[in-house]
């Protein structure tokens, strides 16, 4: 969680392990798109200078963050996908298609995880407003994609 004492972007390097040969697959969700692509710069850049070679990272799009489950689940079923990031933003509207959009995200997302015995990492946004968004999409708080990437190579050090 950011807050005004801690940064999305802040971590320690414990269980930091090298990750050359390690491929990453990144799905954004185009909903939201100026929050979910900082979001992906952030987590592109924090896998690049932890080691992770370019061509060893895949990028793939899906329409919102519904559908980051269903893409998850097919990248983490190719055995040369060593973890999976899923970056999206669900933003609080006035109805509760919010409340059912991020329950099924975050199930869906912890699911496939364990169906693959891999990291399939978290990195949606579920703010109140759009600014709160931005904030954590590289502005005050930092970059939630640069916590998702360290999540996941931290967890391919475990």
């Amino acid at each position: 969680m950011a807050t005004s004492l801690k940064s999305l972007s802040a971590h320690s390097s414990k269980n930091v392990q090298d990750i050359s040969d390690k491929t990453f697959g990144i799905i954004v969700s185009e909903w939201n798109e100026d929050v979910t692509e900082a979001l992906y710069s952030g987590a592109y850049q924090t896998l690049i200078e932890n080691g992770a070679k370019k061509e060893n990272i895949i990028r793939k799009n899906v329409p919102g963050s519904f559908e980051l489950t269903l893409a998850a689940q097919w990248l983490a079923q190719e055995e040369s996908i060593d973890a999976v990031i899923c970056l999206g933003c669900v933003i609080q509207g006035e109805t509760k298609h919010f409340d059912f959009i991020c329950d099924a995200v975050a199930h869906g997302i912890t699911n496939v995880s364990l169906k693959y015995n891999k990291p399939v990492i978290f990195g949606v946004l579920t703010p109140n407003t759009q600014q709160q968004a931005m904030d954590r999409a590289g502005g005050k708080h930092g970059n939630k994609g640069d916590e998702a990437a360290i999540t996941a190579v931290k967890m391919l050090g475990f």
